[in-house]
C-alpha cells in the first residue's frame, strides 16, 4: 500500500514538472461549425416520447 501512494505522488510531481514550458503558446482561431438541420428535428424526440407513453398507457 504504501508503493501505491508513493508511486502516485511521483507521478503527480512528474507531470506536473513537464506540465509547462518556455516556448511561446500557439493560439490558433476557433473554427465555426454551421450545422443545416430543419425545424423539425427538434420537435421529433419529444413526439417519439409522447407517442410512447401514449401507447403505455394505452396497453394497461
Amino acid at each position: 500500500m504504501k508503493k501505491l501512494v508513493l508511486a502516485a505522488a511521483l507521478t503527480a510531481a512528474a507531470s506536473t514538472a513537464y506540465a509547462g514550458s518556455l516556448a511561446e503558446p500557439i493560439v490558433e482561431a476557433p473554427v465555426i461549425v454551421e450545422e443545416a438541420s430543419s425545424s423539425s428535428s427538434g420537435v421529433l424526440v419529444p413526439l417519439l416520447l409522447l407517442a410512447v407513453v401514449a401507447a403505455a398507457v394505452a396497453s394497461d
